[in-house]
């Protein structure tokens, strides 16, 4: 018999323990390891990678899923939050692959880190944890809910296509998340592509002037620049070709640039006259 240690599958997400699109991504992997569930207890979209000072109340429970039972773990705090205390307190050892998602709501171009689903897969890959960030195209109004109307299925097949990937090849180094956002009318027959993340803004907030001059900031809307969209991007993959996009992240922040380089350069620039 063989003594090397069975799958473990940690999957969290932003839009809380009772999404449908978590529930898809645990259905979609469910006979490729043992799954445990670690998420936010509720909304929690739009926290980035933050993580939110004092006590973190837990509520454990075991789900029935499709007859396989699934230990869950809801915890009143961030996303990325969650998945630290998940690596750390809960999970018998650090798991295999982690993925985040499936998400109500595309993440893509600049606003990426914003996204606690992103913020999420960040934190369990900072860990060296082989990660996929999952997300499905869906109309704004759907963005913060847990609608029945959201068909998580063609996305769930991505999910289930990656993270066996992911299962069973190492990532090329310097990547260490896979971000998979799937267009809303995608079918499983629809093309993939590998994407950079755009420069972008993808959702933008207008500022509106009331009666009294005042700014206000209204709710965030999608607005692309189509003549400086890069072809080779996520927001080009997904919102003009309407195929999937697969952006490879690094949690490495460095920019890509020569350091002894900029170093001269800035030497040169801090001269004392």
């Amino acid at each position: 018999m063989s003594s090397e240690p069975h799958t473990l599958i940690l999957i969290t997400n932003d839009d809380g323990i009772a999404s449908p699109g978590l529930l898809a991504a645990v259905r979609s992997v469910l006979d490729l390891g043992e799954v445990w569930v670690v998420a936010p207890r509720v909304q929690q979209s739009g926290f980035g990678r933050s993580f939110p000072y004092g006590k973190v109340d837990v509520e454990e429970s075991v789900l029935d899923v499709d007859g396989v039972a699934v230990r869950t773990f809801a915890l009143d705090t961030s996303p990325a939050q969650a998945v630290r205390h998940g690596l750390l307190r809960f999970l018998p050892r650090m798991p295999d692959l982690a993925i985040s998602g499936i998400n109500y709501g595309e993440n893509l171009g600049a606003c990426v880190t914003i996204s606690g689903t992103i913020g999420a897969a960040i934190e369990a890959a900072s860990f060296g944890i082989p990660t996929l960030a999952a997300s499905l195209e869906t109309d704004r109004k759907y963005h913060f809910s847990h609608s029945a109307e959201i068909d998580f299925s063609t996305a769930a097949i991505f999910v289930r296509q990656f993270a066996n990937w992911l299962l069973t090849h190492d990532l090329p180094k310097g990547v260490d998340i896979l971000k998979l956002d799937v267009p809303y009318e995608a079918k499983p027959d629809t093309p993939w592509r590998t994407t950079r993340v755009s420069r972008q803004q993808y959702f933008i907030s207008p500022v509106t002037i009331d009666e009294h001059g005042q700014k206000h900031i209204s709710n965030y809307v999608r607005k692309i620049d189509f003549d400086t969209l890069e072809p080779d991007s996520d927001i080009y993959a997904l919102a003009m070709d309407k195929v999937v996009s697969v952006s490879p992240l690094t949690i490495d922040l460095t920019a890509k640039v020569n350091l002894r380089y900029l170093q001269r350069m800035l030497s040169a620039g801090n001269k004392v006259p």
